[in-house]
C-alpha cells in the first residue's frame, strides 16, 4: 500500500514523504520552501540502516556486576534484553538512588534537538517523568551561546526574548546600507531551527539586499562564512581577536567624535567608565587601531576606514553565536552591544544590532512568535543545576565549589545519568576527559535511535522511534506554520516513543496514572493543542478546532500587521519602554557584573591581556588554530550516518579545510589523510586545500560520530574525525561558564600508515540474549 506526500517536519525542513508498504521511499521539500536543505535526503536509508537500535540492550558487565563494572563503559559488548528486563533494571536503580542519595543524584539535564514535534520532545518527556519522581539535577543555558545568554540580561535583556524582536529582513532590504557581519552569515547554520523549519529565507533575503544596494562586510577568518553574497568584502582577522577589533572601532568613533552622544546619554549608562578604559586612562593603554593591529592581523588603516564607514551609513552590526564560544566570549558580545550603542542606530529601520541573523532559521523572519503546543512538565523540586557545558567538571568533582554568574555554587554527587535527546559525545569538549567523567556515575541510561558513541558508552540503551514513526504536531517560534505530523512508517523493530517508555517506567514505579493522566499519545496531542489556544490568541492567531487542523494537515499563520524593528519602542521612549536591565538602559558599564569581582569581567567590554598571553603561549607550541563549525550536511551529529553526510567524507573521514601555505609546509596535498593532534588527543581527517581561510587557521565541522581505534585504551586516536577530541573543556569565564570550543590550538601531520576502517556507524558487539 502506497502513501504519498504526507508532511514530515524536521529541524532542518519540511518534506513530502512517500512510502511503500511501510518503507520510506522518498522525501521531497515542500513547494513553499525557497531554499530547502539537502539534509532531508539522509532520511531514506538512514531510518532503517545498520546503525539503528533494534532492541533494549544492557552492557554485559553492568548486567553481571552493576555499578562495579563502570570502567567497562565503551569497552564491553551488549546483551539484548526484553523491555520488561530493561525497565525493571532502571526502575530498581532509580528507586535505590533516590532512597540512598536523594533526587539531586539524578542528572537529567540531557539536551534538545531530538524532535521537531512538540509532544514527542524527548527532553520534555524526561523532565516530566523526573519532576513527578521528585526532581533531578538539571542544566541551564546552551552549548551554542551560554556566554551570551548569561551576559546579555545584565546589559541589554534576555536573549531568548531579543531574538524574536530582530528587525525583519524586509525592513533591512529597504533601509540597510551597510551590513557588517562579525562571524559572517553562514547558510549552513540557517538550515535549522529549534522546532521545525519550513521556509528557508536567508539566501533569498541576502541576495535581495545585495540587489537593492546593501554593502556586506564579512569579518571572519573564513571567507565562505558569507558565501551567499557574491559581492561581500572579506575582512580576514585572527580567530579570537574580535573583541580587540570591536574595542578599536569604538575608540575611533570616540576619538574622532563620530559617536552619537545624544543616544549614548539618553539610552545607555556607564559611558564615562568605559571611555576611560578605551582611551587608556584606566590602564595606560589606549585601545587604538595600532594597538589592535598585531592582535587582529588587520591593518590600523583598515580598522579606521571601517569605523568611519559604519558611522557614515545606516549600519547593521550582526554577531554570530560562534564568536562567544571561546575564552572570554562574553566580552565579544558586550563589545558588539557597545559599538552599536556608540553608532546610535539601535531602533532605526535598517540599522542597529543583531545577535542571531543566520545562526538559525529564526531571526529576521516576518512571522508570528507563537511557538505552538507544549507538554506540561510540572515543577522540579530539586533546585540544583549546572551550566550545561560543565558536565565533565560535575561528574569528576562531586562536591567541588565553582563560581557562576555572581554565585558560589557546588557540584552535586551524581549517581545516575539519564539521557534522552541530544548527544554529549557530540556537544561536549575534550571527549577523552568526558570519557573519564562518564565512567564515574553508578549508572548511565540512554534513549537513542542509533548506535552513536553515547549509546555505546551507556549501561542501558533503549531504542526510540523517529519522527516518521509516530504522530505529532510540528511548530516553531517565528516559523509561521503548524503542521500535523502523521505517522509514515511503523516503529522500527522494538522501538518505542519516549512517552511510551516513560509511561511504562512510571507504571512500574507507582506513578503511571499521574504521568499519563489517562491519555494515550493521540489524546495528548489534542490536549496540548487545546491548551495552547489562549497563547495563540495572545499572539494574534486563531486556531481552528483540532479535528479541522488535523484534517487540513497544515496551517500558516497570518504575518504580522506591521514590520518589526529591533528595540524601536525603547529608542522612541526609553522611559516608557525600558529594557529588562537593572537601569532599564543599555549598560556599557554594569555595576552588577563589576560587583562579582571577577578579574576577567571587570564590568565593561574588556580585553583580558592575561588570557591573550596564554593563547600566545599555546600558539607557540601548537601553530594552527582549529575552528569547529556547524556542518552543512547534518544537524550537529544527527544523520552523520546518512547518505548526504557520508557523501562528503574524504576516504571515509571527516573533511578538514587547510590553507595552501600550511599544507605545503607539511607536505600535505588535496585528499590527504592527516593526523590532527594536541595535548588532549588525536583524530584522523581528510584534507581539502582552500585559500578561503586565512593561513594558520584550520576548519572542521562538528558532528562526526566519535570512533576510537581501540576503545579499551585511554586516549585512543579517533579514526573518524570528531574535533571535540581536541577542544578545551574550560568555561568561557566565571560569568558565563560557556563552552570554549573555538579557543583550540593544534598541529597536523601526514598519516602514512595503513588506514584503519571507520566503524562509527556499526552496532557494538552483542553476546547472549535475554529470553
Amino acid at each position: 500500500m502506497k502513501n504519498n506526500h504526507d508532511l514530515a517536519v524536521m529541524h532542518w525542513g519540511t518534506y513530502r514523504v512517500t512510502t511503500d508498504d511501510g518503507v520510506l521511499k522518498s522525501v521531497k521539500p515542500v513547494e513553499w520552501d525557497r531554499n530547502p536543505s539537502e539534509i532531508g535526503q539522509s532520511l531514506v536509508g538512514g531510518v532503517d540502516g545498520e546503525s539503528r537500535i533494534r532492541r533494549p540492550a544492557v552492557r554485559l558487565g553492568y548486567l553481571q556486576h552493576g555499578a562495579a563494572s563502570r570502567e567497562g563503559r565503551g569497552k564491553e559488548p551488549f546483551v539484548e534484553v526484553s523491555w520488561d528486563t530493561a525497565l525493571s533494571l532502571i526502575a530498581g536503580e532509580l528507586q535505590r538512588v533516590k532512597t540512598e542519595h536523594g533526587n539531586s543524584a539524578f542528572y537529567a539535564g540531557s539536551y534538545g534537538w531530538s524532535s521537531a514535534g512538540r509532544f514527542h520532545h524527548a527532553q520534555s518527556q524526561m523532565h516530566r517523568f523526573f519532576n513527578q519522581f521528585g526532581g533531578y539535577t538539571g542544566s541551564t543555558n546552551t552549548y551554542s551561546l551560554a556566554a551570551a545568554e548569561r551576559l546579555l540580561p545584565h546589559i541589554i535583556g534576555d536573549l531568548d526574548v531579543l531574538q524574536k524582536q530582530h528587525t525583519h529582513w524586509s525592513v533591512l532590504a529597504g533601509n540597510c546600507e551597510l551590513f557588517v557581519a562579525f562571524g559572517g552569515l553562514p547558510w549552513r547554520n540557517a538550515q535549522v531551527n529549534g522546532g521545525g523549519a519550513n521556509d528557508h529565507s536567508l539566501k533569498y533575503w541576502l541576495q535581495t539586499m545585495e540587489q537593492t544596494g546593501t554593502r556586506f562586510i564579512n569579518v571572519s577568518p573564513v571567507k565562505n562564512d558569507l558565501s551567499s553574497v557574491k559581492s561581500a568584502q572579506w575582512m580576514s582577522l585572527k580567530p579570537g581577536s574580535d573583541t580587540a577589533l570591536l574595542l578599536a572601532l569604538s575608540y575611533v568613533l570616540i576619538d574622532e567624535s563620530r559617536y552619537n552622544a545624544d543616544f549614548v546619554a539618553s539610552h545607555t549608562v556607564g559611558f564615562d567608565t568605559w571611555r576611560d578604559y578605551l582611551t587608556g586612562t584606566k590602564d595606560g593603554k589606549a585601545k587604538t587601531p595600532e594597538w589592535a593591529e598585531p592582535l587582529t592581523g588587520m591593518s590600523a588603516e583598515s580598522i579606521r576606514a571601517l569605523a568611519r564607514e559604519m558611522s557614515e551609513k545606516r549600519t547593521m552590526i550582526n554577531i554570530a553565536w560562534s564568536l562567544q564560544r571561546a575564552r572570554q566570549g562574553e566580552q565579544t558580545f558586550w563589545a558588539t552591544v557597545a559599538l552599536a550603542s556608540l553608532l546610535g542606530q539601535i531602533g532605526t529601520p535598517g540599522g542597529g544590532l543583531g545577535f542571531a541573523y543566520a545562526s538559525t532559521n529564526l531571526a529576521g523572519s516576518d512571522r508570528r512568535t507563537f511557538s505552538g503546543p507544549r507538554l506540561p512538565m510540572g515543577k522540579n523540586l530539586v533546585h540544583e543545576h549546572i551550566p550545561v557545558a560543565r558536565l565533565s567538571d560535575m561528574l569528576l568533582n562531586p562536591g567541588a565549589e565553582y563560581q557562576f554568574d555572581g554565585k558560589n555554587c557546588r557540584y552535586p554527587d551524581i549517581r545516575v545519568v539519564y539521557w534522552a535527546g541530544g548527544n554529549a559525545f557530540h556537544h561536549h569538549q575534550d571527549i577523552n576527559r568526558l570519557i573519564n567523567a562518564w565512567r564515574k556515575p553508578d549508572t548511565v541510561v540512554v534513549h537513542e535511535q542509533y548506535w552513536t558513541a553515547q549509546a555505546k558508552f551507556a549501561d542501558i540503551v533503549l531504542p526510540v522511534t523517529t519522527s516518521l514513526e509516530r504522530e505529532d504536531i510540528g511548530s516553531a517560534s517565528n516559523d509561521g506554520f503548524m503542521i500535523a505530523m502523521r505517522q509514515h512508517i511503523p516503529p522500527f523493530a522494538q522501538a518505542k516513543s519516549d512517552y511510551g517508555i516513560f509511561a511504562e517506567l512510571a507504571g512500574k514505579m507507582g506513578f503511571g496514572e499521574e504521568f499519563s493522566e489517562g491519555r494515550d499519545p493521540a489524546q495528548w496531542l489534542r490536549h496540548i493543542y487545546e491548551i495552547s489556544r489562549p497563547r495563540a490568541e495572545a499572539d494574534g492567531i486563531e486556531l481552528p478546532d483540532f479535528e479541522d487542523f488535523w484534517q487540513q494537515g497544515k496551517m500558516e499563520y497570518a504575518r504580522p500587521d506591521a514590520p518589526q524593528i529591533f528595540l524601536k519602542a525603547f529608542r522612541d521612549d526609553p522611559q516608557g519602554s525600558p529594557l529588562a536591565t537593572p537601569s532599564g538602559k543599555i549598560e556599557l558599564f554594569s555595576q552588577t557584573v563589576a560587583g562579582f569581582d571577577y578579574e576577567e569581567c571587570p564590568g565593561f567590554p574588556f580585553w583580558y591581556e592575561q588570557d591573550a598571553q596564554e593563547q600566545q603561549a599555546f600558539s607557540a607550541r601548537w601553530p594552527l588554530h582549529l575552528l569547529s563549525s556547524q556542518p552543512r550536511t547534518r544537524l550537529h551529529s544527527q544523520y552523520d550516518h546518512g547518505a548526504v553526510s557520508r557523501s562528503t567524507k574524504v576516504q571515509d573521514r571527516e573533511p578538514l579545510w587547510l590553507h595552501p601555505q600550511d599544507a605545503a609546509a607539511r607536505g600535505i596535498t588535496e585528499g590527504s589523510i592527516v593526523r590532527v593532534f594536541n595535548d588532549r588527543g588525536a583524530i584522523l581527517a581528510g584534507v581539502h586545500i582552500s585559500e578561503d581561510l586565512r593561513p594558520g587557521v584550520v576548519q572542521m565541522s562538528t558532528g562526526a560520530w566519535y570512533d576510537p581505534q581501540d576503545p579499551t585504551q585511554p586516549d585512543s586516536i579517533d579514526k573518524h574525525g570528531n574535533p571535540n577530541v581536541l577542544t578545551e573543556d574550560r568555561g568561557s569565564s566565571r560569568l558565563g561558564q560557556g563552552c570554549t570550543a573555538q579557543s583550540c590550538w593544534i598541529e597536523i601531520e601526514r598519516w602514512d600508515a595503513p588506514l584503519p576502517d571507520v566503524t562509527a556507524f556499526q552496532p557494538p558487539a552483542f553476546v547472549g540474549a535475554d529470553s
